[in-house]
């Protein structure tokens, strides 16, 4: 089973989402072909209900520990409770370009 299935499997039974989408970004980033080791997370649940944005990443941090500290490299998170979702008329921001990491990238050289 994948990284990505085996995190959206562990995500979907701890927090029951409303709404989750979990997309390997990995083709965006300087790794080899089918790694799966940038992720971005979309996740509306009644679980982040009264908590803070520090408090809702813990949560998912604490849950995903395994796979951050193997696999994954790199995990953008965007939690919600559900009136939030709806006020943000069910979007969430888009993830930046990759602007490192290159190995096309000229090396600096040490002086």
């Amino acid at each position: 089973m994948s990284v990505e299935q085996q995190m959206r499997e562990r995500l979907s039974a701890h927090f029951t989402p409303e709404f989750m989408e979990l997309a390997n970004e990995s083709h965006q980033h300087s790794v080899p072909e089918n790694s799966e080791t940038h992720f971005r997370l979309v996740m509306v649940a009644e679980a982040f209900s009264g908590r803070r944005a520090v408090a809702r990443h813990q949560q998912v941090y604490g849950l995903l520990d395994e796979f951050l500290a193997g696999p994954v490299h790199a995990l953008a998170l965007h939690l919600y409770d559900p009136k939030e979702w709806a006020q943000r008329n069910a979007t969430a921001p888009a993830s930046p370009d990759c602007l490192g990491g290159s190995k096309n990238d000229p090396q600096v050289s040490p002086q």
